[in-house]
């Protein structure tokens, strides 16, 4: 059976690991240290998905490039060495990465984290082996511009039509459409499904086990 694409590329926090918690509590910690004004919570989840320094330059739009650096500087800090609130990986997520592998998908990260937090949680999930390319804000552009993506397809030899983004936010459903792959919309991490859905994926699942069948399903067509 032909496979509707060759690449499954996914976004890490909210998608493939419950990491709302930590983040939101790094994002604040970060607040006290540079004596910045302490957001809501929606607020501070809102810019989960961005690169650091688009998410504090989101958040603090006043900020001067040496204040956005120090809380950029002070998140890290924390996120890295501080912060120790437990991030698990969504349920089924290894069994169908895995499960995919076995079908000979190629299987790929673009994410909004730097690169010393992806390699962190890549090793503390055992994770790490199963992609072929993973790309950080730290490296490229941020979502949604479309570096990452592009950077990755470049490197597996890959077109856009072969390729599915997989993500929680309006970030990832807007790298998509600007590297003109597909998408597809999870409806249980950050954004809501009806943010979501203002961009046109070709559709969306409520859990992770899910992704396989929908992906027969298309194969079917």
């Amino acid at each position: 059976m032909k496979k509707a694409f060759e690449l499954i590329v996914f976004d890490w926090d909210g998608t493939l690991m419950d990491s709302q918690q930590r983040i939101l509590d790094c994002l604040k910690a970060a607040a006290n240290d540079c004596d910045a004004s302490q957001l809501s919570n929606d607020e501070f989840c809102n810019v989960i998905g961005l690169g650091l320094k688009e998410a504090t330059e989101n958040l603090y739009p006043d900020f001067s490039p040496d204040q956005v650096c120090r809380y950029a500087d002070r998140y890290r800090h924390h996120y890295l060495l501080e912060n120790k609130t437990h991030s698990p990986l969504f349920k089924d997520a290894k069994d169908v990465l895995h499960n995919l592998q076995a079908a000979g998908y190629w299987l790929a990260v673009a994410t909004g984290k730097g690169r010393q937090g992806l390699d962190l949680v890549l090793k503390e999930s055992g994770l790490g082996s199963c992609f072929l390319s993973t790309r950080c804000a730290s490296e490229t552009f941020s979502k949604p511009h479309p570096q990452m993506l592009e950077e990755i397809m470049h490197e597996l030899a890959i077109e856009p039509e072969q390729t599915l983004m997989i993500g929680d936010t309006e970030y990832d459903m807007e790298l998509a459409k600007n590297a003109g792959t597909h998408s597809l919309a999870v409806s249980y991490g950050v954004h809501s499904l009806d943010r979501l859905l203002k961009h046109e994926p070709l559709g969306h699942i409520n859990h992770l086990h899910e992704l396989p069948g929908w992906l027969q399903g298309l194969n079917r067509n």
